[in-house]
This record gives C-alpha cells, sequence and structure tokens, in this order.
C-alpha cells in the first residue's frame, strides 16, 4: 500500500438514502444475520422520527448518544458501518458493540480488517491481539474517518488516542488496554507503509524541553536552567540531557530549601550554597526505593554542577557568579571495583536457562550479547547485515556507534554466526525504521512486533533466567564482563581485547588484566612451595601449611631447601620444582664475553665450594638433569679461575 499524506481530507458521511427506505434496508441487514424483530423496527422509526438525517444524532450530548436503549443502538451500529454516520471519536470510544468485525462483514471495512489482521499476524502479534486492535480500534478509524485503510493518517490514530485518554480519565484512569490495542494498531500501520510516523514509546512522555523536570524549582532559577539546556541541547544526546537536566533540578531544590529568598546566580556564596549542597549530596538517597545514591551519582551531580556554573561564566552571562564556586577537590573519588563478572558455574546456569527459555528472541539476543560482548545499546543497534565475511579472515561482527562513539568489528565463530542466524528468522519483518542517532531508516536485528526489542525487555528476561537458574539478579553488562574476563583468562593479549571491548585506553582494559595477572600467581606459588618446604608441623589433615613466622631469616640453609637452586656470584637463586629452573640463571658465567680477574678469585672460589654442594644435593635426591646443569657451572668455573691464576 501507498503512504497516506501528512493530512488526509475527512470524508462526509454517505448522502442517506430517504427516510421511508432506510428501514427496509435495516431489515434486510438485520435478516442476512438472522435477527430482527418487532422491537428492532420500532427502535429504527423511533430513531429517525427525532433524528430524520442521520448525522445530526453525532451533534447531541455524548450523555443523550449513550442513552439510546437496546432497541435503537443495532440500528446506530447499522448506519455506522454504511457510511451513514459519524458520531465522533468520543461516542465509538464509550459505546461497547458485540463482534463489531463480524457485523461488518459484507460491508466497505471488510478487506481492510482483513489485511489488516494478516499483516499483524505476520508481525507476531497474537490472535487475540490481532482480533482485537482491529474490532477497537481499525474498525472505529475506519468508520470515523469514511476512508479506507490505506488513506488513514497520523492525526486519525492521534484523535482516537484522544478520546481512549479521555475514557480511560473518566474511568479512574486506567486506559491500560486501549493504549496497547491502539500501539499495534500503529505499529501495523507504520509497516504497511500507510503511516510514515513510528509508533510512539509508551514508557515515554513527549516533552518540549526540560522544564518538566525542574519541579520545586524557583521560576526565576527554573526559567536560567532551562535557557542553558537549551543552549547545550545541540552538542549533547538526548539522554545525556535529561540527565544534566534531573542533576540541576536537584541542585535547584536544595537552594530553594535553604535559601528562599535567593534570585539570582550571581548571590550564589560557596559557603552558604554550594558546600551546603555538596554536604546533601554525600548523603542523598534515591528517590525510587530510598537507597543512597552511589559515588557515580554523586560525583556527576558535582560535576554537573560544577560544568554550568563555568559554563555561564564563559558565556558571560550577566547574572554568572563573580567567582569560581565549584573546585576538582569537590568531586568525590571513584572507587575502583573489578569488573562484575559471573562466576563459571552461575554462567553456565544462566546459559542453560536462556536456552531453554521459550523467549527465544530475547533469550538468544543475551546469548549473542555474552557471546560477542556487547553493551546493551549496542546490541539493540546491531542492523541485519551486521555480519560480514571476510576471504581468509572469516566472520566479523560490525558493532554500531556505541558508547564511546566508535565502531569496531568483533571476530565470530561459527555457533555465534549460527545464533545470529536463528534471531534473524525470528525476528518480525517489517520496513526500516529511523535510526534514533544517524536518522536513516535501518532494518535492526532486533525487531519483535514491529518495534525495536527494548533494554527493559532485555533487563526482564535476564532476570527471569537467572531467577529458573536460582540465582540472584544480573545485568547485561555482567555477560560483558564475562566474556572479556574468560579471553583474558585464556592467555587474550591486552591489545586485542582492548579492540574487541571498543576501548579508547588501555586503562580501561587493564581492569580486566587486573583480574587473573600470571605473574602475581606465579610469584604466590613459588612463595607458598618454598613456604610450605621448611614447615615441620603438619596441619591437621595432613599437609602442610603456610607458615606465620617470617621464612626469610633463621639458621635454614638455602642448599638444604627441596627447591631448584642456582648459585649466582652474589647471591642465589630458588625455584619451585613447578616452576623449573630458570633459563637466566648463570648465563653471564657461560657468556663467551665474560671477564674475571685476580681480585674475583676469592668470590669465584666461594660460588665453586656451593656449586660442589649443590652437585652432591641434586644427586641426593635423584635430580639428574639438575646435577648436569651445576657440573657445566662448576666447569666452566675451573676454566675461568685457572686462565685467572695463569694470568
Amino acid at each position: 500500500m501507498m503512504p497516506a499524506p501528512a493530512s488526509a481530507a475527512r470524508a462526509e458521511p454517505a448522502r442517506p438514502p430517504a427516510p421511508e427506505a432506510l428501514p427496509g434496508q435495516y431489515a434486510g441487514w438485520l435478516a442476512a444475520r438472522g435477527r430482527g424483530n418487532r422491537c428492532f423496527a420500532d427502535g429504527a422509526a423511533g430513531f429517525l422520527r427525532r433524528w430524520p438525517d442521520p448525522q445530526s444524532f453525532a451533534a447531541e450530548p455524548l450523555e443523550v448518544m449513550l442513552a439510546q436503549d437496546q432497541q435503537t443502538r443495532p440500528f446506530i451500529t447499522f448506519l455506522l458501518l454504511h457510511d451513514l454516520l459519524r458520531p465522533g471519536y468520543d461516542y465509538l470510544a464509550e459505546r461497547k458493540f458485540a463482534s463489531l468485525v463480524e457485523l461488518a462483514r459484507g460491508t466497505r471495512l471488510e478487506p481492510d480488517l482483513d489485511g489488516y489482521q494478516q499483516a499483524a499476524a505476520e508481525l507476531g502479534f497474537s490472535p487475540h491481539v490481532c482480533s482485537r486492535s482491529a474490532e477497537r480500534v481499525i474498525t472505529r478509524l475506519l468508520i470515523q474517518a469514511g476512508r479506507p485503510l490505506r488513506d488513514l493518517a497520523a492525526a486519525d490514530l492521534r484523535d482516537a488516542e484522544a478520546a481512549f485518554r479521555a475514557r480511560g480519565e473518566r474511568r479512574n484512569g486506567d486506559w491500560s488496554n486501549d493504549r496497547g490495542f491502539l500501539h499495534a494498531a500503529w505499529t501495523v500501520l507504520f509497516h504497511l507503509g500507510i503511516i510514515d510516523v513510528t509508533p510512539p514509546n509508551r514508557r515515554r512522555h513527549d516533552h518540549a524541553g526540560h522544564a518538566h523536570h525542574f519541579g520545586g524549582v524557583p521560576a526565576w532559577l527554573a526559567a536560567r536552567l532551562e535557557d542553558y539546556t537549551s543552549a547545550i541541547s545541540g552538542t549533547h544526546e538526548p539522554t545525556t540531557m535529561e540527565g544534566i537536566a534531573i542533576r540541576l533540578a536537584h541542585f535547584g531544590r536544595h537552594l530553594a530549601s535553604i535559601d528562599p529568598g535567593l534570585d539570582s546566580l550571581s548571590g550564589l556564596d560557596r559557603e552558604r550554597h554550594v558546600e551546603t549542597y555538596l554536604a546533601a549530596t554525600a548523603v542523598a538517597r534515591a528517590v525510587r526505593g530510598g537507597q543512597p545514591i552511589g559515588a557515580g551519582e554523586q560525583r556527576n551531580r558535582i560535576i554537573t554542577l560544577g560544568r554550568f556554573l563555568a559554563d555561564i561564566a564563559e558565556w558571560e552571562w550577566p547574572d554568572a557568579p563573580a567567582r569560581r564556586l565549584v573546585f576538582t577537590r569537590d568531586i568525590p573519588k571513584l572507587p575502583r571495583p573489578l569488573p562484575r563478572y559471573l562466576p563459571a558455574d552461575a554462567d553456565r546456569l544462566i546459559g542453560e536457562a536462556l536456552q531453554d527459555s521459550p523467549s527465544r528472541l530475547f533469550a538468544d539476543a543475551l546469548l549473542l550479547a555474552r557471546a560477542t560482548g556487547l553493551r546493551i545499546g549496542e546490541l539493540r543497534d546491531l542492523e541485519l547485515d551486521c555480519v560480514h565475511e571476510v576471504p581468509g579472515a572469516g566472520a566479523w561482527l560490525k558493532v554500531p556507534l556505541g558508547k564511546l562513539g566508535s565502531e569496531r568489528m568483533v571476530p565470530l565463530d561459527d555457533d555465534t554466526v549460527a545464533l545470529i542466524d536463528r534471531i534473524a528468522a525470528t525476528r518480525s519483518p517489517g520496513r526500516p525504521m529511523t535510526h534514533p542517532k544517524t536518522g536513516r531508516p535501518a532494518e535492526f536485528l532486533l525487531t519483535h512486533f514491529g518495534k525495536r526489542v527494548s533494554d527493559q525487555t532485555l533487563r526482564d528476561e535476564l532476570a527471569r533466567a537467572c531467577q529458573a537458574a536460582g540465582l540472584p539478579k544480573a545485568t547485561p553488562h555482567q555477560l560483558r564482563h564475562t566474556w572479556a574476563t574468560a579471553l583474558i583468562n585464556a592467555g587474550c593479549s591486552l591489545q586485542a581485547l582492548m579492540a574487541m571491548l571498543g576501548h579508547t585506553s588501555a586503562a580501561m582494559s587493564l581492569r580486566y588484566a587486573r583480574l587473573f595477572d600470571s605473574t602475581v600467581r606465579a610469584d604466590y606459588e613459588r612463595a607458598l612451595a618454598q613456604a610450605k618446604t621448611i614447615l615441620t608441623v603438619p596441619s591437621p589433615g595432613g599437609e602442610a601449611m603456610l607458615p606465620v613466622t617470617d621464612i626469610t631469616g633463621g639458621n635454614i640453609d638455602w642448599k638444604d631447601t627441596p627447591l631448584i637452586k642456582s648459585r649466582l656470584a652474589g647471591g642465589y637463586c630458588l625455584r619451585t620444582a613447578a616452576q623449573g629452573s630458570c633459563a637466566y640463571a648463570n648465563i653471564c658465567e657461560h657468556c663467551p664475553s665474560f671477564r674475571t680477574g685476580a681480585a674475583f678469585l676469592p668470590v669465584l672460589a666461594a660460588q665453586r665450594a656451593d656449586t660442589e654442594a649443590l652437585i652432591a644435593d641434586a644427586e641426593a635426591r635423584g635430580w639428574g638433569e639438575e646435577a648436569t646443569r651445576h657440573r657445566r657451572l662448576l666447569e666452566r668455573l675451573d676454566e675461568r679461575m685457572a686462565q685467572t691464576e695463569a694470568s
């Protein structure tokens, strides 16, 4: 179908036949449905006596229109379905019909209703939503607009939305069912190409500007904050602007509570206004849940305030404070926790729960995040052509612009490619949607019911999987941490990890390297083995325990320890048997460039004596290779000492 124009003209009701002809047509319509009696005929006659022109009925108050009795209402339905009456959306929203879609059989509405329900089913909507959205929304749109489905416009949907919302407000504010059916209808019409506007987000309210965030802020300050947010909105993402407005509003409400008489930004004082705000921020609690805000939020509130004051001073606002009020030392330092990866058992259980999930699209999306380390925003922004086959280099995933504003390529294995193919087969089809960042049409990989999968939907699915696995809730970002941790444990280089994670600095990736440092582990095992060898008291289980006392001193001779030992000119080297001998031990003595002199003969003699002791120790322990290594050193020392004495 061709898209509708921006605003389609509303059709006038058809010119009704002569009043004397309508009762006969009505009787035939009833008879075709196996209905009709004298009461229905009397109801139609009474209606026509009062409103000879059926459209004049629409001018009556809503209460009068809804007050028609059960003998008259079938005749009104007949008029609606035959384009003889446009009663207005208020009436259509309030009026209950019995099987309106079935009553429309044989009228001009039937083909459009059938086509709509078929398209809704192709998008993945359940049979219940297909039929109910057709009956509750589409039929009413076709009746009131008086145009075929292909000529409906977004304005028609907004008019119907206003009527459904008003009905909900008259009924204690609940219009969730109608809102859901309206959203489904809007989605189907968009993907049919009838409407060019994507359906509005049901969880968000559209606001012009950010003034709605400044509740409780003095009017003069709210106006200045609105000026500021308007000035910077061109260089910030909408979500960033929301955060800035909310954090500035916290400062505004603080000023209202401690200094109601303040009427200008130029009157701000460091001690009275800013320092008290810093103290209040340190103990602030979240609006939802009441838990203390984290260090990150404390930091963001103070940075936002400092940036606001610095900007208006730089812009030379006439009411900007004369001196700097927020300093770098006011910003709390962030803790440096290690990435919160999932332990191996938890990772396995959650993976199994996702594999068994009936919500295949959402579960597979989370499995893809676990297999590629994507952020949740990057996951949602993946497009249908995100997999690139490179000859000789395998399959790669093109990750769209994300948190740090950079694209990247992530290598894929065969299992992950198969997973993406499964997602592509499960997603709902439809026309491209406007990309929120670029504004261009894009075919997103994760679509459900004709719209993009939300991050909350993915979080809910992960929470369900955790519950099924008997584990506490996890976040999608932990899947990214788990992926990166597994790679670093497997020996992935820092440079490769940085590229695959999309990090712009090595410091960001080094957080994962600090998790399991192989050098730290090797040093720990060497020290632990050495400590256990000198412990004479076994543990209750019969194993040696790590001693509490200092093991570096005492009267223990290093040559008697059951370790791999090397005598150096200026000391000695000790390594565990698991580590083996050091490749660099005594490398200098064996080097052709090694030189010595008469002054070093006592040192070489002491080294030779200890080397003889190490040969005996190695032979006593059955360490043939160690004994041979020490003999080579002994021969080299004898050679050098003989040359020195001869010269």
